[in-house]
């Protein structure tokens, strides 16, 4: 990942990737239907030439690096090529030109990528968008969009972003990691996976809720191992993740308004949808907004072993945003009404925490037991051993 930082060679490689592209334009050369090996070859003669005509002073491997770097900008996505490439990167957060992080096992560090200027990090982002037909300008300073390998990203210009133009990428992985494995890297004990086997199996509807990185997705994908093979499943995200092991999927992606603002189709829609498609589970990628209404009514209604992630820190705070989601997006119920609408459609939570080191794993799965007077009352399946040395502070779950 190691890429050169200093100002004279970003300079540099501003001056030759215009000379590359005039001299690409000088030829007529259409990038997108010349043959790969051609055009590397027609990169390196027009970067060489440029070298030798001003005598500019390039060690060898500084030579190589620019002209890679200059692929990379003609065809792919700049100074993100090599990180993209990189297999132990699971984000990459770009916080203007010259600040670029990655995670690696769930650690944030600084990499030495960067981009020349704003410009150019406004340049792969539009590069970014090209072919989705998205829009990035002034009036429309935000946009979610997903690169051609399912990476999900997420960009935002000035004025909005003060500091220059910001873009997050959550990278996609079609290697997901197996029961097994996850035993093995101590995120679960066999324990607790023959226990999520049994409540998938018996049919409960399952809430996974974690922080951000916990590896939600993950687990969601695990659980759907369990699902016997000759259900019907619907599955509804925002950006498509999952991979389900199962052979009777049908997946439903949202879709954001176009440049007029309409044709947006929200969670909610689909899951609206969703019912009339006769599914024996509804899966929803994440709740965040109204779709939480239909998700709990689906529950409730002869969709069992349904399931969803959740943004939050401990199971009983999980139970408490779907108390604001519903509050917020219009349900109309008084406080113990919506508990019990809560405590009814919902059997258990499985609480995701990443320790300091990194390290993620299931800390708790609880089940609810409500009762008259207690509509939220929990009954502790299991609890991982480690959270015991640590302070709740850095767990994510009650004491």
């Amino acid at each position: 990942m190691a890429t050169r930082i200093d100002d004279d060679y970003q300079n540099l490689k501003k001056n030759v990737h215009t000379h590359v592209v005039e001299r690409l334009d000088e030829e007529g050369i259409e990038v997108e239907r010349i043959d790969a090996q051609q055009l590397h070859r027609f990169i390196q003669s027009t970067v060489d030439q440029y070298v030798s005509v001003n005598r500019i002073p390039l060690a060898m491997a500084d030579h190589t690096m620019l002209v890679r770097e200059m692929v990379d900008e003609v065809v792919g996505f700049g100074p993100l090529e090599p990180l993209l490439a990189d297999d132990q990167v699971n984000d990459i957060l770009i916080n203007g030109a010259r600040s670029v992080f990655v995670e690696i096992a769930g650690v944030l560090q600084k990499v030495q990528v960067r981009f020349i200027d704003d410009d150019h990090v406004l340049r792969i982002i539009r590069r970014i968008l090209a072919p989705l037909g998205r829009r990035l300008d002034e009036s429309s300073p935000m946009v979610d969009a997903r690169l051609p390998d399912g990476s999900r990203v997420n960009a935002i210009i000035p004025p909005i972003a003060l500091d220059g133009p910001s873009m997050s990428i959550r990278k996609f992985s079609s290697k997901h990691l197996t029961a097994n494995q996850l035993v093995n890297m101590g995120s679960m004990t066999r324990e607790c996976l023959d226990l999520l086997a049994g409540i998938v199996e018996s049919r409960r509807n399952l809430l996974v809720s974690g922080g951000t990185g916990t590896g939600k997705t993950t687990i969601l994908n695990l659980l759907s191992e369990f699902i016997p093979k000759d259900e019907r499943i619907v599955t509804i995200e925002d950006s498509a993740e999952l991979q389900l092991n199962h052979p009777h999927i049908v997946r439903l992606e949202t879709r954001p308004a176009n440049t007029e603002g309409t044709g947006r189709v929200t969670a909610r829609d689909l899951i609206v949808n969703a019912l009339r498609m006769r599914p024996d589970r509804v899966i929803v990628g994440e709740v965040r907004s109204g779709e939480i209404i239909e998700l709990l009514q689906a529950m409730n209604t002869g969709h069992e072993g349904s399931m969803s992630t959740i943004h939050s820190n401990s199971a009983k705070d999980a139970l408490i945003r779907i108390e604001t989601l519903l509050a917020v997006n219009g349900y109309d119920a008084g406080e113990r009404a919506i508990a019990r609408l809560i405590g009814s459609s919902l059997d258990v939570v499985v609480q995701l925490t990443r320790l300091p080191n990194g390290r993620r794993l299931v800390s708790e799965v609880v089940a609810l037991r409500p009762t008259k007077d207690d509509p939220y009352r929990m009954e502790t399946l299991y609890r991982s051993s480690e959270l015991d040395w640590l302070a709740p502070e850095d767990t994510g779950v009650a004491p």
